[in-house]
């Protein structure tokens, strides 16, 4: 599967992105391919999907995607989140109803959690979906939804219970379809990650059935969105793996057919050794990342170790792809030559799936908890 799509990277991807980044256009005939792929099917287990993949495969996959353009494994990132959330926490009924469908690609799948005032403080949600009847109704806003005009499926982070203490216990998940109410207001301009939308949306008296809830019970919404972010937060980080890479081999290529003073430029030890550095944080980033993803196929705890995978693997790709214009030099700053999407695209990953910023904070409340004084 990793050769396939290393292949579909290299022969329709690559020779092609720029201009389609550029156009800011929407990847209509490569999505296609990635459903025949079985791209959506990875993260789905038999008997709704294929099988599903590892997570060490699954971030090996993302990493190609990313490489050929970082927006391809956006398209299908919060699309493996929710069917991870919809198998661990689903009824059988939703497992049925919407598993088959997603694995296909015929159901694309988003999470909408962000809203404009609360940034990565997901307890202060202010989207509020009241009880009425056999409904709920649901009221507010969200924000930076990535797939929200083309996914029919969102897992939606509500307030259930606005006065429950701790407030996390007032926080579920309700799996929601598009209909009356629900407005997708408007597509937010982004400096990277073209291609692929980043939307607005919003909830007036939008109403969906009782069953639409997650699992069989109100207030768990926050722990199990936690879990859903872990393969988030792996899913970023191998991204970020995909565009240091691919700012690697541009660099490195370049540097061999560029010469200065009668000779490659590699040779010039500034340049050789800027290369050097570039690859071996690099590979320490990608270690860190399949490391997680290890942990996480052995079914252990990972929130520690893909906050800290997510954290150097996107600070790398940011730092790789800011090595690679001085290794262009001018024709770096060039949108004729593609490592300045690298440049654009890589700050994404610092700020997405829960800032670096709040990383740190996960990493160091699991570090005082794995080593009680």
């Amino acid at each position: 599967m990793i050769d396939t799509v290393r292949s579909f990277v290299d022969h329709e991807v690559r020779p092609n992105v720029n201009a389609v980044e550029h156009a800011n256009e929407y990847p209509e005939a490569w999505i296609e391919k990635m459903k025949e792929m079985g791209i959506f099917s990875l993260a789905i287990a038999e008997p709704w999907g294929y099988g599903g993949v590892s997570a060490e495969a699954y971030a090996l996959i993302t990493a190609e995607l990313a490489r050929g353009w970082m927006s391809l494994a956006g398209a299908m990132g919060g699309h493996s989140v929710v069917a991870k959330l919809i198998q661990a926490f689903g009824t059988q009924e939703q497992q049925d109803a919407y598993l088959p469908r997603m694995a296909e690609g015929e159901l694309r799948a988003t999470m909408a959690l962000t809203e404009p005032g609360g940034g990565s403080d997901l307890q202060a949600i202010r989207t509020v979906a009241a009880r009425d009847g056999d409904d709920y109704v649901i009221n507010g806003s969200k924000t930076w939804i990535t797939n929200a005009r083309r996914s029919d499926l969102v897992a939606l982070l509500v307030k259930t219970d606005p006065q429950a203490q701790p407030r996390h216990r007032g926080v579920s998940v309700l799996l929601v379809e598009k209909g009356p109410g629900f407005e997708v207001s408007r597509d937010l301009p982004k400096l990277g990650y073209k291609g692929v939308e980043s939307c607005e949306l919003s909830f007036t008296d939008f109403r969906v059935p009782a069953t639409a809830l997650l699992g069989a019970e109100e207030g768990h919404g926050f722990a199990q969105m936690m879990t859903g972010l872990e393969t988030g937060r792996l899913q970023v980080a191998s991204r970020s793996i995909g565009v240091g890479q691919a700012a690697l081999d541009d660099a490195v290529r370049y540097a061999q057919e560029r010469e200065s003073m009668g000779r490659p430029i590699w040779k010039h030890q500034a340049v050789g050794h800027r290369l050097a550095a570039m690859a071996a944080k690099l590979e320490a980033a990608r270690q860190l990342v399949l490391h997680a993803a290890r942990t996480l196929d052995g079914g252990g705890r990972v929130d520690m170790e893909a906050g800290m995978a997510k954290y150097i693997a996107s600070e790398t790709a940011a730092e790789v792809a800011l090595d690679a214009i001085r290794v262009h030099g001018g024709y770096g700053y060039s949108t004729e030559f593609e490592v300045e999407r690298y440049y654009r695209d890589a700050p994404l990953m610092i700020v997405g799936e829960g800032t670096n910023e709040i990383q740190l904070d996960v990493i160091a409340k699991q570090l005082i908890a794995r080593n009680r004084v």
